[in-house]
């Protein structure tokens, strides 16, 4: 059997079909066409399909798309809910909400001529416009494997070997991985990016920076009552049920169009209680009134969770390196404190297309790290945004929920994000959990199978899928790690940080052993980020595996 690869030769190779990614590839062939250069361009996805892995929860500020096809309305993008109510609630207690004014919510926050959609289906769209234009587009490919040439710079990468058994050994339906060479490389994996994470770490490109922070977003997809429904109804909230363990975050409800809400939590990933259950957070804050009683007598239709960038500019690395360049959530361009940040993931993906293009019209004289990209997005929008939030997250970790939203509050609202004060937080999020024994366990009510549910069915409406007996994806460096450190220190929190039960301690004749039902995992990537001991590390399984989201 044959374990020759095969390789295929393009101008500009792209990691990763999401907004970013898909941004980059139309930018690049609309380039193409006006300026009659000719520029080889094809999007590597690991999805089933494009947008089969999005998630977000989302509402869309359309200054990206305005700019790459100003003419989105009559191509059908599918923006078709304008926000039309904007609130914003502080829930107290678990039956207690306090509406926040207008005015004292700070202005990145509002919503006004912004369109409530799903991400999925707009990336769909995307990828109908990139192939359109003439891109190449492989879904159910997995970059796994980067390639360097002989003087370090990047090459392209390999796609992952299919047909491999739990045991590393080839199946009969053995295929082995093909090569995608290029004279740039655009990673746009989103959020903890499997490859983006190494390039960091051998470029040094966060060198002088805050460490990134994150969130996990968990959300569900409703079906409602007509009687219910509010198309382009936005509800934000912050407090319960996360400020009972002293922990961060907000939560939203979106109306969409076709009797649809999209109801969700996001967790700042620097919780302190190991105790804490992601899961558990979002099926409980479900229950308050103010929710529940748009969820009462609809129906759930899809489950998902994503890790979320939130560090800002004080976290952004450097983007560039030999033959590459790093775009999207990866490099930390997402403007959390909007609670949206899609446009400028997109943005970032125009500019880097923008960029290259002037460097492949050189020729052989082109710059093999395409530093003009660094130039280019410090005169952008963009950058302009995460300059003017640069105090947003650092404020909630420093402040916590009040302290910090004060502060955001005299930032935004009456300093224009100009106030001579930069904050940043140089503690990791994996750093941050306390001892269990130090922490109030968290008593988490049974679901009631209408408004909450168990993480079994949950993981079923995910539709996630993996091709059996091939190798784990979830790597441990120490496998004793999870037993004889994590599990008397921090009751091992894979058990509860993980949102779809991948991780559990099972206990035999008295000894504890640790399971990894990487079968169920939908590509978070919170254990990667969270494990107080750094010991978990995500890489790409199968092309084609994960989950199978509709229009999340």
């Amino acid at each position: 059997m044959s374990t020759e690869r095969e390789s295929m030769e393009f101008d500009v190779v792209i990691v990763g079909a999401g907004p970013a990614g898909l941004s980059t590839a139309c930018r690049l062939m609309q380039i193409a066409q006006q300026q009659e250069q000719e520029i080889s361009v094809v999007v590597l996805e690991k999805g089933s399909e494009v947008g089969a892995h999005i998630l977000s929860g989302a509402v869309i500020e359309p200054k990206a798309i305005n700019e790459l096809f100003p003419n989105w309305k009559e191509m059908g993008a599918p923006l078709n809910t304008a926000v039309t109510e904007d609130d914003m609630y502080l829930f107290t207690k678990e039956d207690g909400a306090l509406k926040i004014p207008s005015l004292f919510v700070p202005k990145p926050m509002h919503n006004d001529g912004n369109y409530v959609a799903s991400l999925g289906n707009l990336t769909r769209w995307l990828g109908e416009q990139a192939e359109n234009l003439g891109v190449e587009i492989f879904p159910g490919f997995a970059a796994a494997e980067i390639l360097y040439n002989e003087d370090g710079s990047i090459k392209g990468v390999a796609t992952g070997d299919m047909g491999l058994d739990e045991n590393g050994e080839a199946k009969d339906s053995y295929e082995p991985g093909m090569e995608l060479h290029a004279k740039y490389t655009v990673f746009a994996e989103g959020c903890r990016g499997h490859l983006g994470k190494q390039l960091i770490n051998k470029f040094e490109l966060n060198k002088g920076c805050s460490p990134q922070h994150y969130g996990i977003g968990l959300k569900e997809l409703w079906e409602v009552e007509p009687g219910k429904h509010k198309p382009g109804r936005v509800l934000h909230g912050t407090g319960w049920p996360l400020n009972q363990s002293k922990s961060t975050g907000g939560s939203f409800l979106y109306h969409l169009e076709n009797n649809q809400v999209v109801v969700g939590l996001i967790i700042d990933l620097n919780y302190s209680n190991p105790h804490l259950s992601t899961f558990d957070e979002f099926q409980r804050f479900k229950q308050h009134p103010l929710v529940a009683k748009q969820l009462e007598g609809g129906k759930r239709i899809s489950y998902g969770a994503r890790a979320i960038s939130k560090g800002g500019l004080n976290s952004l690395p450097r983007m560039t390196m030999p033959g590459a360049v790093l775009v999207g959530c990866d490099a930390g361009t997402l403007n959390f404190s909007k609670i949206k940040g899609t446009h400028t993931a997109m943005k970032s993906g125009m500019i880097a297309a923008e960029t290259l293009a002037k460097e492949l019209a050189k020729g052989d004289k082109r710059d093999i790290e395409p530093k003009a990209f660094e130039n280019n997005f410090k005169q952008s929008w963009v950058y302009e945004e995460l300059e003017r939030d640069s105090n947003f997250g650092p404020a909630m970790h420093k402040f916590g929920l009040y302290g910090g939203a004060a502060f955001n509050f005299v930032d935004q609202n009456l300093f224009g994000g100009k106030l001579p004060l930069k904050l940043t937080d140089d503690t990791p999020d994996h750093a941050t959990l306390k001892r269990a024994d130090s922490c109030r366990p968290i008593d988490y009510p049974k679901p009631d199978g209408k408004i909450s549910f168990d993480k079994p069915s949950s993981v079923f409406l995910s539709a996630t899928n993996h091709e059996e007996n091939q190798p784990v994806h979830l790597q441990l460096a120490d496998s004793s790690i999870p037993i004889k450190e994590n599990l008397p220190k921090y009751a091992e929190p894979a058990q509860r940080y993980c949102p779809v039960g991948v991780y559990e301690v099972i206990v035999k004749d008295d000894i504890p052993s640790f399971q990894i039902n990487s079968q169920n995992c939908i590509h978070c990537k919170t254990c990667d980020i969270k494990d107080p001991a750094q010991n978990i590390t995500w890489v790409t399984p199968e092309g084609g595996g994960g989950p199978n989201y509709p229009n999340m």
